[in-house]
């Protein structure tokens, strides 16, 4: 029996044919052979730990405790999760399944019945004890294509995890940078309103004696007031950056109301890596985590349509039994005692009204909405990594013009003082001198800040980091063949880093 059972599930396995459905094929896009020549520099090379090249350990620290912690990284891990689980399931649909049975019941026949029992055996007992294996035929690859769905479905989660930890590691470099801009911008408005508030004094001393105008001292208490109003405003900028950075870091809500976040370097000491490694354009298709899910959903939703057509056919199911069966609960395990049985069974839609069909309308309308949400991706791609390029570029050449400008402000200001402590020039240039230099320094923190997320924004749009110049090709190469429709089923490639599996 157990040979026979065998044999039959070998020879079901055999005739399992072509899977039906269309095979996956990754989509051809124009891309270009290079990025503008004004925007790409190459030169520098970092790992996945992009975030060091600042050179702020406190930066690096709390980039691990964001990773630790994040509340997003963890939702998109316990996907990563369910979707291992799924592919689990659809994987047992390819292989036998064999189920225990047992029984044991007592019973009292009817003298009236059909088959009266038989006189001092109105009550009996019946054991049953067998396994029992079936196997439904997927002569129609029905669940090799669900199979191949899931397996899309997990890369597709697991690029999702690898989008999130670039999202998360991203904000928090930006919203650490935020913090530290706003920190710096706080100090300045404070030492302009200390020497706003000197000032004032002396010029009210002066009205007081009679040696200057009101209009002066007027003017003078009108500008304290107004650097007194920007520390306010900077004071709450740095209350909300502190607790926007607590949350990222996924700290409980006692820590993010009582404890502020670690400070490190101030905003002009971060190291600002000069030149940005582009590659070859093409590459981003095999580092850019959205695009590896934009692919894996469309791999999905192309082996669903074979899910659903293999509907359409028959279902072949074969099923074998073997055990024992006694009344006698001693003798139950014996040789008399044996029973088997072998069978096949066939199904097959014939009248639905339609819902078979309209599956596969609907699994054929999914894939065509995908590869547009692929295409889409990759455009996005590419629109993100050209403009994070050219702003890398220009932003260097911001701080340069506002640097210059500050220190041209500060030369304006000592003249200005100079012209009216020799009464040469009204109170008026004075401060006019003093707010264009105030609002000056502020604008060179917040082109410095501008600076740094620039290339926070290239790195996130490279997908996280880069290689060194001689590994590069490779990946473009790759990247370039599968663009261009030639790769065969496989999988999104790039999607790193995989989330680690939890244990439960």
């Amino acid at each position: 029996m157990i040979r026979r059972m065998t044999a039959m599930l070998l020879g079901a396995a055999l005739l399992s044919g072509c899977a039906i459905g269309p095979d996956y094929q990754r989509p051809g896009m124009d891309l270009p052979s290079a990025w503008r020549a004004e925007s790409a520099d190459a030169g520098m090379v970092a790992g996945e730990k992009w975030w060091t090249l600042f050179g702020d350990a406190t930066l690096d620290a709390l980039e691990e405790e964001a990773l630790a912690a994040n509340g997003d990284l963890a939702t998109a891990m316990a996907n990563v999760d369910a979707s291992r689980a799924q592919l689990t399931v659809a994987t047992s649909y390819l292989l036998p399944s064999i189920t225990g049975q047992g029984s044991s019941v007592r019973q009292r026949g009817s003298e009236r019945g059909q088959n009266p029992p038989v006189e001092g055996r109105e009550v009996t007992d019946l054991h049953k004890a067998s396994a029992l294996a079936s196997f439904e035929l997927d002569l129609w690859g029905k669940y090799r294509r669900a199979h191949e769905a899931a397996r899309a479905g997990l890369l597709g989660t697991e690029a999702a995890y690898a989008t999130v930890r670039l999202a998360v590691v991203s904000q928090v470099a930006q919203s650490y940078f935020g913090l530290r801009a706003a920190d710096r911008q706080l100090d300045i408005a404070r030492q302009t309103l200390t020497s706003r508030e000197e000032s004032l004094k002396i010029r009210e001393a002066r009205f007081n004696s009679g040696l200057t105008s009101e209009l002066d001292y007027r003017q003078a208490q009108a500008e304290t007031a107004s650097a007194r109003a920007s520390v306010r405003q900077l004071e709450q900028a740095v209350a909300a950056a502190e607790t926007a950075l607590s949350s990222l870091l996924g700290r409980s809500p006692r820590d993010i109301v009582e404890r502020s976040p670690e400070r490190g370097l101030d905003i002009e000491t971060f190291a600002v890596p000069p030149q940005i490694p582009a590659g070859l354009p093409a590459g981003l298709l095999a580092r850019r985590p959205d695009v590896a899910r934009a692919e894996a959903d469309l791999h999905y939703a192309t082996a669903s349509i074979g899910v659903a057509k293999a509907d359409l056919l028959p279902a072949i199911s074969l099923t074998g039994l073997m055990g024992y069966e006694s009344i006698d609960l001693t003798r139950l395990v014996s040789s008399s005692s044996g029973t088997w049985s072998y069978g096949a069974s066939a199904t097959m839609p014939l009248l639905d009204f339609g819902r078979t069909l309209a599956n596969i309308d609907m699994a054929d309308a999914k894939q065509r909405a995908a590869l547009a949400a692929y295409e889409q991706a990759v455009r996005d791609a590419f629109r993100e990594t050209q403009d994070a390029l050219v702003a890398n570029r220009k932003t260097r050449q911001v701080v340069d013009a506002q640097a210059t400008q500050v220190a041209a402000l500060e030369r304006s200001l000592t003249l200005a003082r100079l012209r009216y402590e020799n009464g040469y020039s009204s109170y008026l240039e004075v401060l006019d001198a003093e707010r264009s230099l105030f609002q000056a320094q502020l604008n060179l923190v917040e082109a410095r800040r501008n600076q740094l997320d620039a290339v926070v924004q290239v790195c996130k749009s490279l997908g996280g980091g880069w290689k060194a110049p001689g590994e590069e090709g490779a990946d473009a190469t790759g990247a370039a063949e599968a663009a261009s429709g030639d790769a065969d089923d496989a999988a999104p490639q790039g999607v790193a880093p995989t989330p680690p599996r939890t244990e439960g």
